[in-house]
């Protein structure tokens, strides 16, 4: 597969270096494990959003969540116990290990789990330094007083 062309944008954009990268990992992600196991990401309002991921035969013991470099990390890992001997196993019990990139300034508040569905919390805090700004446009009076002046001679 070809990997895709961001020259247009990297023309008009600055600081989206990291774009291409999620692009490729995105296309070249194994298709196989992508289905397990299931999850949603909700939006909640515009700042805050939740992960949740349906992780049920997994307890807190089992699980580990980690954030490094904007990547959120869950990995399930179940211990060998003794073996069974299965007419029917329809439950996954398989360790899985799934990853979430996440933006600038997007942080990790907690994590919840009850009846088999793990919850994440995330909030975007953008720094006071970084929010949008009005700049006003100063206006010269001077410019305005001599016009009048102009006016009554």
């Amino acid at each position: 597969m070809n990997p895709v062309d961001l020259t247009p944008l990297y023309r008009s954009s600055i600081g989206f270096d990291r774009l291409g990268a999620l692009i490729d990992n995105a296309l070249s992600s194994d298709h196989a494990s992508v289905g397990y196991p299931p999850y949603n990401i909700e939006v909640l309002d515009e700042n805050r959003y939740a992960i949740t991921v349906a992780v049920a035969g997994f307890t807190e013991d089992e699980l580990d969540i980690q954030v490094e470099k904007n990547v959120l990390t869950i990995c399930g890992k179940k211990p060998n116990k003794e073996e069974r001997k299965y007419l029917y196993q329809g439950i996954a019990n398989r360790s899985f290990e799934r990853k979430f990139n996440l933006a600038d300034f997007v942080k990790v508040t907690g994590a919840d789990l009850n009846n088999g569905l793990l919850m994440i919390s995330l909030v975007k805090e953008i720094p006071e330094a970084m929010k949008p700004k009005t700049i006003m446009i100063n206006q010269k009076q001077p410019a305005l007083e001599h016009a009048a002046e102009d006016n009554a001679a």
